[in-house]
């Protein structure tokens, strides 16, 4: 069982720029319309864990609905889903220790973390296995912060490091447990 993370952040670690908008990802030229290691990072997922405004941030572009896997999106206060996506993507809350216990009951067994403030929340609780950085060669100057305030260090290990479109770094990480 794996909890996986694959996020892109500026230079200076955000997620979203000062106005919450991601449109820095598209900074760098990308003619050949590479998808940067997601297309291989999903074949592993069966499973995807999402904040409410990721979800919501993901249902106002308008495209089809990315995702193959089932969907559990985070929220106390969200109750209905788009009808169009209805038993694809289902609305979960509580202890997220329990929310992985039963994801993982159900068999879905990696799953993929996704939003700022969940992704804080899981590093909090310490259920983060594995972290792919993807780092876009800009600076913000401010925005949405990928990581947060937490109680105490996490050791990780860089995995793998590799250069996509001759300047945008990713980076994947291995939860170290002693």
């Amino acid at each position: 069982m794996k909890n996986s993370v694959f996020i892109a952040t500026s230079l200076d670690g955000f997620i979203s720029d000062k106005e919450g908008k991601i449109d820095f990802l598209h900074s760098f030229p990308n003619p050949d319309n590479e998808d940067l290691g997601y297309s291989e990072f999903m074949k592993g997922v069966d499973g995807i864990i999402m904040g409410r405004t990721t979800f919501e941030t993901v249902c106002s572009f308008d495209i089809e609905w990315p995702y193959k896997v089932p969907v559990f999106v985070l929220s106390n206060t969200l109750k209905n889903i788009p009808s169009q996506i209805t038993g694809v993507v289902k609305i979960v809350n509580g202890n997220l220790t329990e929310i992985i216990l039963n994801l993982n009951n159900q068999g879905y067994r990696n799953l993929y973390i996704d939003g700022g403030k969940t992704i804080q929340n899981f590093l909090g609780e310490d259920l983060i296995d594995e972290i792919t950085i993807t780092t876009i060669p800009i600076i913000l100057g401010g925005g949405t912060s990928l990581f947060g305030n937490l109680t105490s260090p996490i050791n990780f290990r860089c995995i793998n490091s590799t250069i996509y479109l001759k300047s945008i770094v990713q980076n994947k990480f291995s939860r170290l447990r002693i």
